[in-house]
């Protein structure tokens, strides 16, 4: 989230898509109510299925699963025809001025310039910023010629077989970027996205979509009423979760967001931002602490093989200034070499030393995908022999679970650790696997008992980036043990057997800092501890005066070093257990602001700011567009930032200095438009369909899919086609169980006893289904069996013309947990169904809309 849970309760509008907050979020979704309640917000509902969300709304629109991209296109070209944007902000805190490279191309074809049909990969080259300075009001032709005139000569030798010619160096942003403050350059970026988005029309948005053109345009002007006739008090804010982000495009859905915020002005302020619903307690903190393969906690960058040292991936990580040469870019990532510095130190301790490059060399760097798809692709295909899965149960998260089960009947050993018995420690079970074949399955399973969450303490960080501390209820039972034991315990003896017999490269294991109180037995406030940082020598701020004595804890990452006198486990987490002790353990409730602050409650990374990007709130005169919701603003006579919130911005920046509120780009301001190395499949978000869709993309039918999608190549990757599977199929979960777990509990079992599938009463009729009739739903993946759900929530649609069903399914039943209906429920795991294709940035699959048949069972 930009912004917060609390913070909901300050907006005038909300747009809820990819989302059910009110049956996944329960808690959560009392702030939206707060400010329906409290200050009349408007709540646009847009969902495939009329959800408890939706009875909530001012305003639902049934949407087709998978195409959010043309909604909010379609979105950005009715505020930009019909002047329904935030001129201020759009020209001094976002790219809308800057120009463009020449030779860049918008996707009219399905495809933008670079495209590599061989590597299925882009060059990026033409996706970055032109060099130079105020272009305002020159043409493009006087534009290019100035350019050419300023260009210096090339060499003409191309190098030879004594002398090759050396290899291109990759592209970087220009340090000086070319702009047009009218916004009238044609390369600029505002008449790009403008370009891009003329063809998203209400009549192309219905086709796509099926939601009919006088709903489309209800719920669209709506949202951008907050504009209406320049306004620039009321706020808006959109809200998601996983229904938009488990697409082959999901990145991209939730980039169109970010551009739609900006473009209004709603970033930065208190009632708007970009919020995600995490669908755990702690997802957001997994992230943070580098729960995806190719970062490092606090979200640096992981290193790779062409990284021969540290100097080496900190050029190639470390972002320099690229800007308008009148403006100022605090570029906060600029500080990659403290940040990374500190984590070596942290990691290794003594041993990495400035000699070493800081034991660089020991961090592993994979040269290929290890993503979620590939680790059970990989598995399938003999390359990974083994797996350790801690409160994770692959074979129902799927997806396509035949794949994933197939896979772990090849590993040669997996070890869960678990407070239950679950699909994926007892694969060898699933429906329809015979006595006979798994005689033949030679995995060995170790199951290890854990701890629950009601069992342990440590922190967890929420879907409003908060870290709070919790304690343990009741200690674990019998022979259970804490996660971090394990982990510890396991670390133990294979350290001991590298000591023991050595290895090829046993300096890694060796030297890792392992300095706990109890080394088997990891007091998790320790490990806190380590993750804000300490000071290896004596630190001292000229500036203040202020003393950091070697062994004290860090008030901040401000005070980070890249010379070895500084530790810290992650940059964003260092000021949450300080020398005045743990932050994340405060419980203040005093909300000076009254707008849901709660400053001494727990600790928001990073440095206790509630809402990111904060200088935005205001105008470039350092004042609120809204004083009555004010969150930071300009002191003259301080000379600095001040507010109810901590300013997420250089404290002594004057208004007149022009920094850019966004602080973490090498720009300083909002990207409508992602130049080279941010996104894989381009800069501007286009629609693409899903790999299963009913009918071919209305834009370019001839690049209907994404076209950086990988399909795997095992007998399992099956791919259907409309003829065959018409109907379309989105997956969600249900307020009375929680993902796979709660299905061992008899209270929640008593409640969703038995699977089920909503289906629309118009497919019913036609299929002869009556409610409660045992069903099959059948992808090319796999058949799954429930009883039929007939409801009037899901609606029949009109798609280019086509009539179209969609239907929708719980995830939470599978093989494992109590069986109500002993004998008479098949237990099939929901992802039998789901495709294995991925998104080409997070990498996570699409299971919220792909096709299937139904049959009476």
């Amino acid at each position: 989230m930009t912004n917060g849970w609390i913070d909901i309760k300050n907006t005038d509008m909300m747009l809820i898509m990819g989302g059910n907050p009110a049956e996944c979020h329960p808690c959560g979704f009392k702030w939206a109510m707060e400010a329906k309640r409290n200050r009349n917000a408007k709540l646009i509902s847009v969902d495939p299925r009329f959800t408890r969300t939706s009875a909530t709304a001012d305003l639902f629109v049934q949407i087709r699963a998978g195409t959010d991209i043309a909604f909010l296109g379609g979105l950005i070209r009715y505020a930009i025809e019909n002047n329904r944007i935030a001129k201020e902000y759009l020209v001094n805190y976002t790219n809308a001025a800057f120009i463009v490279k020449e030779g860049f191309k918008l996707p009219e074809d399905g495809l933008y310039s670079g495209f590599n049909a061989a590597s299925s990969t882009y060059d990026k080259t033409t996706w970055n910023y032109e060099e130079g300075g105020d272009l305002s009001g020159k043409t493009d032709a006087a534009t290019a010629s100035a350019h050419a005139a300023a260009a210096p000569p090339t060499s003409a030798a191309p190098g030879d077989a004594s002398h090759p010619a050396s290899p291109a160096p990759p592209p970087a942003l220009p340090p000086n970027v070319a702009y047009d403050l009218s916004l009238q350059h044609p390369r600029c970026v505002f008449q790009l996205m403008k370009q891009q988005y003329s063809r998203y029309t209400p009549e192309v948005v219905e086709r796509i979509t099926g939601i009919p053109k006088d709903q489309y345009l209800k719920a669209v002007d709506l949202f951008t009423s907050v504009r209406k006739d320049g306004d620039m008090k009321k706020v808006a804010t959109i809200i998601y979760a996983v229904g938009w982000t488990q697409h082959t495009f999901g990145t991209q859905i939730i980039r169109t967001a970010a551009m739609i915020q900006l473009l209004l002005g709603n970033v930065g302020r208190a009632g708007g931002g970009v919020n995600a619903l995490r669908g755990h307690s702690n997802i957001q903190g997994a992230t943070d602490m580098a729960g995806l393969y190719d970062s490092l906690p606090g979200y640096l960058k992981g290193p790779v093989p062409d990284d021969k040292d540290l100097a080496t991936y900190l050029k190639r990580t470390t972002p320099t200034s690229s800007k308008p040469s009148p403006w100022n870019s605090m570029n906060y990532y600029a500080n990659t070499p403290k940040f990374m510095v500190s984590l070596l130190k942290g990691f290794y301790g003594d041993a990495a030393t400035k000699e070493n490059g800081f034991a660089f060399d020991y961090l592993p760097k994979p040269g290929q995908d290890c993503s979620w798809t590939h680790i059970w692709d990989d598995m399938y295909n003999d390359k990974i022999k083994g797996m350790l899965a801690f409160g994770m149960n692959g074979v129902m998260i799927g997806p396509d679970t035949n794949k994933n089960i197939n896979a772990l009947k090849k590993a040669d050993w997996l070890v869960v650790g678990e407070i239950y018995q679950d699909e994926t420690s007892e694969f060898w079970k699933a429906p329809g696997i015979t006595a006979e074949e798994q005689k033949k399955i030679n995995t060995t399973v170790y199951r290890l008992p854990c701890a629950g969450f009601a069992e342990k303490d440590g922190s967890m960080t929420n879907s409003a980036r908060w870290v709070t501390w919790k304690y343990a209820a009741v200690p674990p039972p019998g022979q259970a043990r804490l996660d971090q034991d394990i982990i510890a315990q396991i670390f133990l003896r294979v350290r001991d057997l590298y000591k023991k017999d050595g290895g090829k490269f046993p300096d890694p294991i060796l030297n890792l800092n392992w300095a706990y109180a109890d080394a088997a037995h990891p007091p998790l406030s320790q490990v806190a501890m380590e993750l804000n940082g300490r000071a290896l020598a004596d630190l001292k701020d000229d500036a203040t005066g202020q003393v950091i004595k070697a062994g004290q804890q860090l008030p901040g990452f401000a005070w980070l070093k890249d010379d070895g006198t500084t530790m810290c486990g992650n940059w964003i987490y260092s000021g949450m257990w300080t020398e005045a002790g743990s932050q994340i353990q405060r419980r203040g409730t005093e909300d000076p602001s009254g707008m849901g602050v709660y400053p001494n409650w727990a600790w928001s990374w990073p440095a206790n700011r509630r809402v990111l990007y904060n200088r935005a709130s205001c105008d470039s005169a350092g004042k609120p567009w809204d004083p009555d919701r004010k969150q930071v603003w300009w002191n003259e006579a301080a000379g600095k930032w001040v507010g109810n919130d901590v300013p997420d911005f250089k404290p002594d920046s004057n208004p007149k200095d022009h920094m850019g509120p966004f602080i973490m780009n090498p720009e300083g301001i909002g990207r409508l438009f992602a130049p080279i190395g941010v996104l894989a499949d381009g800069p501007f978000p286009e629609h693409y369909e899903p790999i299963e869709s009913p009918i071919k993309n209305p834009f370019h039918p001839d690049q209907s899919n994404n076209p950086l999608v990988k399909k795997f190549k095992t007998p399992f990757d099956k791919f259907g086609s409309p003829e065959e599977y018409s109907i379309v199929c989105t997956t969600y979960r249900l307020t009375e169980q929680y993902h796979y777990w709660t299905k061992n509990n008899p209270m929640n079992v008593q409640l969703i006893p038995e699977p089920f599938v909503e289906i629309p009463v118009e497919l019913a009729d036609e299929k002869g289904i009556r409610g409660a009739d045992k069903i099959k739903v059948i992808s090319a993946r796999g058949t799954y069996i429930a009883k039929a759900f007939v409801t009037r929530r899901l609606k029949p649609m009109m798609i280019d013309g086509k009539k179209v069903y969609q239907i929708g399914l719980p995830i939470h039943q599978g093989f494992r947990g109590i069986d109500e209906d002993e004998g008479r429920n098949a237990r099939t795991p929901a992802n039998l169904l789901t495709p294995a294709v991925t998104d080409p940035n997070a990498h996570t699959p699409e299971s919220k809309g792909f096709l299937v048949k139904v049959e009476k069972a």
